[in-house]
C-alpha cells in the first residue's frame, strides 16, 4: 500500500526531452548552459500542470550535475541528481510562496544566500507561486535579486504573472509555458497505460484529455481515478459515469430537435439531463462547444478544428449541411446569454426549459444578402406595362389656392387686440379649413412644373398645424418657439412669420432643420424668414379676430395660454397648479 506512487509523480520527466510541449523553453535552457550564458534569475509563467516546477528542478539538476550527458541532460545517477530527485539536497531549496510570503521569510532568505553551496556549483532557490508574496516581501527581495552572489540562482514559478510587480519581472529571464494539446496528452497517457499493462481505447483517452483542459497533471490525476474504478480494462461509458460527463449524443439531440421544431422533445431532453444528475452549467458549456464545432465545419468545410473522435467528426459533417452560418451564430449568442443568466436564476431548470423551447421554435435566420437579392428579383419581375400603369395612376401633388378663412367666435371674457383698449400680446389663433378639391385645370403639366418651384399659400395655411407638429417631434424647443410666432404669408419658396426678438433667434438658428421639414411636409423646397415684432397678430387673415369683452382673461388662463406651458402640458402631461 505504501509503495504506491501517483502517476503524476511516478512518471515525472527526468530530462528536458521528456517535458511535453515546452521545447521552446527546454532547448533555450540547454543552449544557455552549453554557451555558459546562465542568468541569475528565471521566471516560469503559465497554466497549472504544464511543467513549470518540473523544468525548474531539471535546470537545478543540470547546473549541479557531476556527469552531464553530451546533449546537456542530467545523468540522474550521480549523488547530487539523486539528492535533488529525492528532495533532500541542501543546495536546492523549494519554497512555497503562499506559506512563506512575508518580509521576515525574505530577510532570512537574503541571509542564507551569502553561504556557498554544500556540494554543487550553484545554490538554487525555487519559489513556487511567487505571486503570493506580499508587496513588502518583493521590495525586500529586489536588491538581492538584481545582484545576487555568483553561486546563487533564483527560479520563480507562477500561474498569475499579472500579479507580479514589474520591478521583479524586469530582473528575470521570463519563459511562458504553453497549454498542452489534447493529442500530446493522449499520447502521454497511452504510453503510461502501455507501461502499466492497461487496456484503454482512444475514445476514453480523448475524454480524459479533454477533461484535463490542457494540464498534464490534471489529466494524469483523472487517469488514476479512472483506473481505480475500472481496473485494467477502461471503456468510454465507464468514464462518462465516473466523471459525470454529459454524453456527446445529448448535444446532437439538441440540434436535431431544432431542425425538426420538436418543442416537446426539448422538454424531454431537459428531463433526461436532470434525471442523470448532469450539471446545467456543464451542459451549456458543452452545447457551446458543440455549436462551435458546427460553425467551424460550416465555415471551413472540414473538421480539422474539431477535437473529437472520427465517428463524431463525420456526424458534424452531416449536421453542418442543415445549418447556415447565420443560424449557428444566433444559436451561439442565445446559449451564451442563457449561460450567463443561469448563474443568477432562482430556478435554473425552468430557465433551461424555456430557453431550450425558444431555441427550438425560433425561425431560421435570413441573410441580408439573400433578402436584398429577393427584393431585386421581385423588382425585375414586374412587367414594364404594369410599371407604366403604376406611374400613370400615381396622384400628382397639387397646390390648391388659399381657401376662405373661417372665423372663430371669441371666447367669453377674452379681448381681441383689435378692439381692446388694453394692450395684450395674446390673440385667438385662426382656424383654417382644408383646401378645396383640385380641378381638371390643376392637373396640367404646366401647373405641375410651376408648383415644383414655389409653395402654395393655401396648403401652408391648411397644413400649418401638421408642420408645427413635425417640428415639435424633431426638436420640441424649436416647435414651441415657432408655435408662438405669427404666420404672415407665403412668397415663392419663403414662409414669412413674425416673432419676438427671443423667439426669432431660436427660429433663425434652426433654419436648416426647418427647411428639411418643409421639404418633407410640403414636398417642395422652402425656407422660413422671421420678422421681429409683436407675436400672434396674423397678417394672413386679419379679419379673423372679432371683438369681445374688454376684460383680460384670468391669470390661470394666461398661464395655460403661454407657449412654454402649453408645450409642457402637451409633451410631458403636466398640469399647472
Amino acid at each position: 500500500m505504501s509503495d504506491y506512487i501517483v502517476t503524476a509523480r511516478k512518471y515525472r520527466p527526468m530530462k528536458f526531452d521528456d517535458v511535453e510541449a515546452q521545447g521552446h523553453v527546454t532547448q533555450t535552457l540547454k543552449n544557455a548552459i552549453k554557451q555558459k550564458r546562465l542568468a541569475h534569475a528565471y521566471l516560469f509563467a503559465g497554466p497549472r500542470g504544464v511543467g513549470k516546477t518540473t523544468t525548474a528542478r531539471l535546470l537545478a539538476k543540470l547546473v549541479n550535475c557531476q556527469n552531464p550527458t553530451k546533449d546537456f541532460e542530467p545523468d540522474n545517477t550521480c549523488e547530487i541528481c539523486r539528492e535533488i530527485t529525492e528532495g533532500r539536497s541542501f543546495d536546492v531549496l523549494e519554497i512555497d510562496g503562499a506559506s512563506n510570503r512575508g518580509v521576515e521569510e525574505i530577510r532570512n532568505l537574503r541571509e542564507s544566500v551569502r553561504y556557498a553551496p554544500a556540494k554543487g556549483a550553484y545554490k538554487v532557490y525555487i519559489i513556487d507561486e511567487v505571486h503570493m508574496l506580499t508587496k513588502e516581501a518583493f521590495n525586500a527581495l529586489l536588491k538581492t535579486l538584481e545582484e545576487p552572489p555568483p553561486h546563487v540562482m533564483f527560479i520563480f514559478a507562477t500561474t498569475e504573472i499579472h500579479k507580479l510587480p514589474a520591478t521583479i519581472i524586469s530582473r528575470c529571464q521570463r519563459f511562458d509555458f504553453r497549454r498542452i494539446s489534447i493529442e500530446e496528452i493522449m499520447a502521454n497517457l497511452g504510453s503510461i497505460a502501455k507501461k502499466e499493462g492497461l487496456e484503454i481505447d482512444n475514445d476514453a483517452l480523448l475524454l480524459i484529455a479533454k477533461k484535463g483542459d490542457g494540464s498534464m497533471r490534471d489529466s494524469q490525476s483523472i487517469f488514476d481515478q479512472i483506473v481505480a474504478l475500472c481496473g485494467s480494462t477502461i471503456a468510454k461509458d465507464q468514464i462518462l459515469q465516473a466523471l459525470n460527463i454529459v454524453d456527446q449524443d445529448f448535444y446532437f439531440r439538441v440540434t436535431d430537435l431544432i431542425k425538426t421544431k420538436n418543442a416537446k422533445g426539448g422538454l424531454d431532453l431537459v428531463q433526461d439531463i436532470m434525471n442523470r444528475g448532469y450539471d446545467i452549467k456543464e451542459f451549456l458549456g458543452g452545447l457551446t462547444e458543440h455549436l462551435r464545432n458546427i460553425l467551424t465545419t460550416v465555415t471551413t468545410g472540414s473538421t480539422a478544428f474539431i477535437e473529437e473522435s472520427d465517428f463524431y467528426k463525420q456526424k458534424y459533417v452531416d449536421v453542418a449541411k442543415q445549418f447556415s452560418v447565420a443560424d449557428v451564430l444566433r444559436l451561439l449568442k442565445f446559449v451564451n446569454s442563457t449561460e450567463a443568466a443561469i448563474k443568477w436564476s432562482a430556478q435554473p431548470r425552468f430557465k433551461l426549459e424555456t430557453d431550450i423551447v425558444q431555441m427550438i421554435t425560433m425561425n431560421s435566420a435570413a441573410e441580408v444578402g439573400e433578402v436584398l437579392k429577393r427584393i431585386d428579383d421581385l423588382s425585375k419581375g414586374i412587367p414594364q406595362e404594369k410599371k407604366k400603369l403604376h406611374e400613370d395612376n400615381r396622384a400628382p401633388v397639387v397646390r390648391a389656392a388659399a381657401p376662405p378663412v373661417e372665423e372663430r367666435q371669441p371666447e367669453a371674457g377674452f379681448v381681441s387686440p383689435q378692439t381692446s383698449t388694453t394692450t395684450s400680446r395674446f390673440a385667438v389663433r385662426p382656424t383654417f379649413v382644408r383646401p378645396a378639391a383640385r380641378t381638371k385645370s390643376d392637373e396640367s403639366p404646366a401647373h405641375d412644373a410651376a408648383i415644383q418651384t414655389s409653395l402654395s399659400e393655401g396648403e401652408v395655411v391648411s397644413r400649418w398645424d401638421e408642420f408645427l407638429a413635425e417640428v415639435r417631434r424633431q426638436r420640441i424647443a424649436v416647435g414651441t418657439a415657432l408655435e408662438s410666432a405669427d404666420l404672415l404669408g407665403v412668397s415663392g419658396i419663403t414662409i414669412r412669420v413674425r416673432a419676438s426678438d427671443f423667439t426669432a433667434s431660436s427660429i433663425t438658428r434652426n433654419r436648416e432643420l426647418l427647411a428639411t421639414i418643409i421639404q418633407r411636409v410640403f414636398n417642395t423646397r422652402g425656407r422660413i424668414e422671421v420678422e421681429i415684432g409683436q407675436e400672434k397678430e396674423s397678417a394672413v387673415s386679419p379679419d379673423t379676430h372679432s371683438a369681445s369683452s374688454t376684460e383680460l382673461p384670468p391669470p390661470d388662463r394666461l398661464e395655460k395660454e403661454h407657449p412654454v406651458i402649453k408645450a409642457m402640458i402637451r409633451e410631458l402631461g403636466v398640469e399647472p397648479l
